[in-house]
């Protein structure tokens, strides 16, 4: 099948309010105008120079989701474009995202990134590094960052039981973070959760943001990396 009958596929299993971020990382420029022909306007990179160079070269009214794990020492380079930031994984990233957001103008959305998987590869707050974070309240008076929700990604296994576990813990903790520190910010909104193997989990979670690569563009081209 090709890259647009795959899309129209994953976009069919998503219910009304649940958005579509399409993994483009390591995939060639074609490929996402292929997906870009078919409607698709969301796009999520994990490098910042692929997504920099890709950004040049196509359409403008692509909007760029970094979802990889960000350096404090390349946010400079995507502050004046980038759509939304969903691994805020430090309050020194944080900073350094609303010091580049001063300088070109810009409030830069974000997405707090908590490590639900039991890997201790994966990035991010735990949940108590989260709350102490938010009660800490500098965060506050950044004019150039926008929290706009929470982001996770589920241990990589086959034990759904333990996936649905995460994504259930995860959504629980953005219910309380809404309602303790962003009741009254319509724009935290946002639960970015579950990608190719597991998104129909996170949906049933209360997934606002899908992240699908492979199931879309096929196996990543690494070479693209390169």
């Amino acid at each position: 099948m090709s890259v647009a009958d795959n899309l129209r596929q994953v976009l069919a299993d998503l219910p009304q309010g649940v958005r579509l971020v399409a993994v483009s990382k390591f995939h060639p420029e074609e490929a996402i105008l292929e997906a870009y022909g078919a409607g698709q306007r969301i796009f999520g990179e994990s490098k910042v120079q692929e997504m920099s160079r890709k950004n040049e070269a196509l359409p403008k009214d692509i909007q760029w989701h970094f979802i990889g794990h960000l350096q404090t020492n390349k946010v400079k380079y995507i502050a004046p474009y980038v759509a939304l930031i969903h691994g805020i994984d430090s309050f020194r990233l944080l900073a350094e995202v609303e010091k580049q957001g001063a300088k070109v103008g810009r409030t830069i959305d974000v997405l707090l990134q908590i490590h639900i998987a039991r890997e201790e590869t994966k990035f991010g707050f735990s949940p108590d590094e989260c709350r102490q974070m938010l009660a800490g309240g500098q965060w506050r008076s950044m004019a150039h960052v926008r929290l706009c929700g929470l982001m996770g990604m589920a241990s990589n296994t086959d034990d759904m039981e333990q996936v649905r576990d995460e994504f259930a813990r995860l959504a629980d903790l953005f219910k309380e973070v809404k309602g303790e520190w962003f009741a009254d910010a319509p724009w935290f909104k946002e639960l970015s959760m579950g990608m190719s193997h597991d998104y129909p989990e996170a949906v049933r979670a209360g997934s606002t943001l899908v992240r699908v690569g492979s199931k879309i563009f096929g196996e990543r081209d690494y070479a693209q990396n390169k």
